[in-house]
Parts: structure tokens; sequence; C-alpha cells
């Protein structure tokens, strides 16, 4: 006899959904209708889309419909997502949240965006963000500020906010955002999701709206970490396409789903428990790591010194690569004109309309530390400390398989509440960024809450070592140590 189905289709993980969907016990264009109508009632409140793509997604719904039927969906077969609106969709708006971009229509999709769809997976929307993915709020996009489901008044992370606060919402039944310095994993830590940053290289970069090409990196939010480990499955591997793919096996992420970590051993990095944590937050992130150690990890006490210098490193390096890689957006070619008489005059207004704030303070910072005279001080020396960081990681991940620490040192914080101080607002990544300056990989998974507000687990591992992060993720939550409710909404 059948297991009757669940009265809130959206509020599913995507396996439990996809094993209905293969049972025909629910079809896609039921399940995407009910996510859809999601979408309508509480998305006034939340504000994570930019773009809603109803009928694409209906279409899509009775294709994927088809292939069940003929026995030859798969796991994201039906499935709705949503995509950061830095994934370029064929045919559909892309905006990276600017003003610049607000009608640019691309004419090809980002590889991530191709896998999805050969895997029969429904796209819903077009998620906000910070504006080409700068920051950690989504007070920055262009058009309106995300907020947090979990409390209205409060910011979702960044720059992967409209992402995370989508699945958070039922709004989605995963998504896919872009870490460069946090921004999967933290967002997801203050939403209560997963969110899973692969290793560089892991995952194509080709078809994303490009902030810093050496720190970028493509990866899912989802409700639990079997799901991660099936959107990762999808996305992952070489792509001729992008030159920075590796062509690293690609294993079975589901299979290292074991839930059983006895004998791995797991670094506490001194340095990501910093004096700014916030209240209360120690004393949750050593309780979800005290969990792993009653399931048979050995913990490890490890020293990372050179932490204290990532935040600077990062906020040379990033900034140089995006002033390099914004300097394309300029009223010429494609996006927003200015329409001024000279040409000078054109690149200059439309540069100045188009761009938000936070965007121009990072080109103008990376435009100085990669100028004549200042190169040497800023930009190399940053690039010499980005080399001593990777090294300390690579000497830490000798002593223990993985690192555990906190993912934010703060939950969820107030709407404008840091936006006239962007040093506190930068501190925010201070334990995520590391993790993009050596390019290993690292999951956000929910551990507790704190003032009714979520926090996350962070654990880093070696790069494409992603099997090693989703197996300790698992068994967390295999421990039934917390089981994460739903923001009322």
């Amino acid at each position: 006899m059948s297991e009757p189905v669940p009265s809130s289709l959206p509020a599913l993980t995507m396996h439990a959904a996809a094993d209905l969907l293969t049972r025909r016990q629910i079809s896609s264009v039921e399940l995407t209708t009910a996510v859809l109508d999601r979408v309508a009632r509480v998305d006034d409140q939340v504000h994570a889309f930019i773009t809603v793509l109803a009928d694409r997604a209906l279409y899509q719904a009775e294709e994927a419909d088809r292939r069940l039927v003929q026995g030859t969906g798969g796991p994201l077969t039906g499935i709705p997502l949503a995509l950061k609106d830095v994934l370029c969709l064929a045919g559909e708006r892309t905006t990276a949240a600017s003003r610049i971009l607000e009608h640019f229509v691309p004419p090809y999709s980002a590889t991530v965006v191709e896998k999805l769809a050969e895997a029969g997976a429904v796209f819903v929307g077009k998620t906000n963000l910070d504006e080409f993915a700068m920051g950690s709020s989504t007070e920055h996009s262009a058009f309106f500020p995300t907020r947090n489901p979990w409390d209205l008044d409060r910011v979702p992370g960044g720059s992967s906010g409209g992402s995370a606060a989508a699945v958070a919402a039922d709004m989605a039944l995963g998504s896919l955002g872009s870490d460069t310095g946090g921004s999967i994993r933290q967002p997801a830590a203050l939403c209560g999701v997963v969110g899973l940053k692969p290793s560089y290289g892991r995952v194509s970069r080709y078809g994303l709206l490009a902030f810093a090409s050496s720190l970028d990196q493509i990866g899912p939010f989802t409700k639990d970490v079997t799901d991660a480990a099936l959107l990762l499955q999808a996305i992952a591997g070489v792509d001729p396409r992008d030159s920075t793919t590796s062509p690293v096996k690609v294993p079975d992420y589901r299979a290292a789903l074991t839930g059983e970590i006895r004998g791995l051993r797991l670094g506490i990095p001194a340095e990501y428990f910093t004096q700014g944590m916030q209240l209360g937050m120690d004393e949750i992130v050593r309780e979800a790591i005290r969990v792993l150690e009653s399931r048979g990890a050995e913990l490890v006490e490890v020293s990372l010194p050179s932490t204290k210098y990532a935040l600077a490193t990062y906020y040379i390096i990033a900034p140089a690569e995006a002033s390099a890689n914004l300097a394309r957006y300029d009223g010429i070619k494609y996006g927003y004109s200015a329409g001024a008489p000279s040409m000078w005059e054109n690149y200059n207004r439309s540069r100045g309309g188009g761009f938000g704030t936070e965007v121009k303070r990072r080109i103008m910072l990376g435009t100085y530390a990669l100028s004549e005279g200042y190169a040497d001080a800023f930009y190399r020396q940053a690039q010499k400390a980005r080399t001593v960081i990777k090294h300390e990681f690579d000497q830490v991940f000798r002593q223990c398989d993985a690192l555990v620490a906190p993912v934010s040192p703060i939950v969820a914080f107030r709407l404008g509440e840091l936006l006239d101080d962007p040093y506190q607002m930068y501190l925010c990544d201070v334990c995520t960024l590391p993790a993009n300056i050596a390019g290993i990989t690292g999951l956000s998974v929910p551990c507790g809450m704190l003032n009714q507000l979520p926090v996350g687990l962070q654990v880093l591992a070696p790069a494409f070592a992603e099997e090693t992060v989703l197996r300790i993720g698992h068994a967390f939550e295999r421990s039934g140590h917390f089981r994460p409710g739903k923001p009322n909404l």
C-alpha cells in the first residue's frame, strides 16, 4: 500500500519528491504548480525572486512528466529549482541584480543550467542577490533587499540571499548560488538551510557573470545534505568551455552518505572562534562538534595563524579581479547605456549610473590595488599571503580529515544595521573567505538556533573532497541533535 502524499508539496526535500514522482503518486505539473502558488503567496514578503518563470516552469514540468512516464527520468527530473541571477539562462533576463544589466537577455545558458535542464529539472525563477555578488546581506541589490524568512526585519545573508531564502521559504526545493567569499555558506547558515561551496575547479563557471574569477564557485542550496549531494552530482565535472575545471574524477556523492564517521579526525581551528562572535554562538557550534565526536570522530585542536590576514588578502584580490571583470560593462556592446553624445562621456555616465555604491567601491579598491606604483605593495603581497594561507590548510589537512567551525560569527542582523559600516559587513565573512582563497570545499549545515534565528556548522575539507564534507554533514543530520523547523510565513 502506497504512503499518503504530503499535504504541503513545496515543503518536500528533492529526494522525497523524486520518490513520489517516480512512483507516479504526484506529477511534476502538480508539484511545480504548488511551488509557484507558494511563490505567489509569500514572495511579496520575502522578495527572493527577481524574475518568476511560471510559463517556462510549467512547460518544463510537462516535459518532465513525459520523461517520467517513459521511465527515462532521473533524480532531478521534474524537481522545481531556483537559479541565482548571475547564471545565464538562454532567452531569460539575467541581471546580476544590477541596473547595468537590467534588460540583458543572454543567448546561451551556463553549463550548470544546461546540465540541470538535461537532467529534467524545472526552473521556477531567478533569485535576488547583492549586485554582481558583492555583499553579505542581499541589501546591495539594485532592485530591492531580500528578507530572511525567519524574521522579515532581518537579512538573509549574501550574496546569494535570494537563493537561500527561496529554499528556506519552500519557494523552491533547491537552488543554485555562487560563493566567492562565503556567498553560499553564509546565507545558508543565516536562513537555516544546507549550502555547499565546491572546490575551485569542480564545477564549471561558464555562463556565470564573473565577480572574481580565481575565487568564484557555483554550488547548491538544499533542505538537507542528501539533496546537496544530488545537486552537486548533476553539476560537477570537467567542461571544455571552462579551462579552470579539473579532470579529477567525480565520485558518487550520495554513496558517501553512510552516516559513519568513526575514525575521522576533525580539526577545530582556534582562529575561527573569534573574539567578535555573538554571545552564545560558540556554545552552539561546539555542542554540534561534540555530537560529531559522540558518533566516533576524533577531535584535534589545530591552528591556522595566517587566518588573521585572510580578510585583507581577500579584499585586495577580489576587488582587483572585479575591476578587470567589470570593465566589459562599458555602455557600448550590451547592457545599460546612458546615450551620451561622446564615447568617453557615455562610458563614464553609463558606469556611473549603472553600477551601485558597493560595486563602485570595490572597482575603485581593485583599480587602486593594481595601479602603477601600488601593485607590488598590495596585489603581489596579497598573492604571497594567499600562498601562505593555502600552505597552512595543506599542513593542517595532514593532521586531520576535515575542519569544523562556525560559518558566521553572528546570526542574521537587522536590515540596514550594517549598511553604513562596510568593514563590519566584510567581517561577516571572516570564517568563510579563507576557503575561497585556498580553493578548498566547504559545507554549511544547520546546527541550532540562537535568539530564534538559525546557526550553521561549517565543515571544510581539502580540494576535491566534497564527499568528506557531505559525509560529515549527513552524519550530523542523522544524529537527530538538531532538526531545523520551518519559518512562519
